[in-house]
């Protein structure tokens, strides 16, 4: 009986640790989506680069395009609420207001009328 009770207590806290286990690997998997993306957007003439790509974003997470670029142009988010950006020529950072809801929001150049990218927000 003794042995039959060892065996029910090990059992027992086996089971506990996997809980516990698993509870870490949950909390980590989502602090991955707290970090900021950086997308890297080019502009040379009129070519780009994105040009049309699905990029993956986490619901909240912070955005930053940084922009290179030969000419200052504009780019345009379709977002809710919409989101506008100048930039200059070379370089510049370019912080989007995170999107609050999932869904796929399009990311154009004002300036030559094309799709960069289409955010994939998860």
């Amino acid at each position: 009986m003794r042995r039959l009770h060892q065996l029910s207590a090990a059992v027992t806290l086996a089971v506990v640790a996997s809980f516990a286990f698993v509870g870490c690997g949950g909390s980590n998997s989502t602090a991955g989506s707290t970090e900021t993306k950086v997308i890297d957007v080019t502009f040379q003439g009129d070519q780009t680069t994105p040009s049309g790509s699905v990029i993956d974003a986490s619901v909240g997470q912070s955005i930053t395009l940084h922009v290179t670029a030969d000419k200052p142009g504009e780019i345009h988010v379709h977002s809710d609420p919409e989101q506008e950006f100048e930039y200059k020529a070379g370089t510049s950072d370019l912080k989007m207001t995170p999107i609050d809801k999932p869904g796929v929001v399009t990311v154009e150049s004002h300036t030559l009328g094309k799709v960069l990218f289409k955010l994939q927000v998860r």
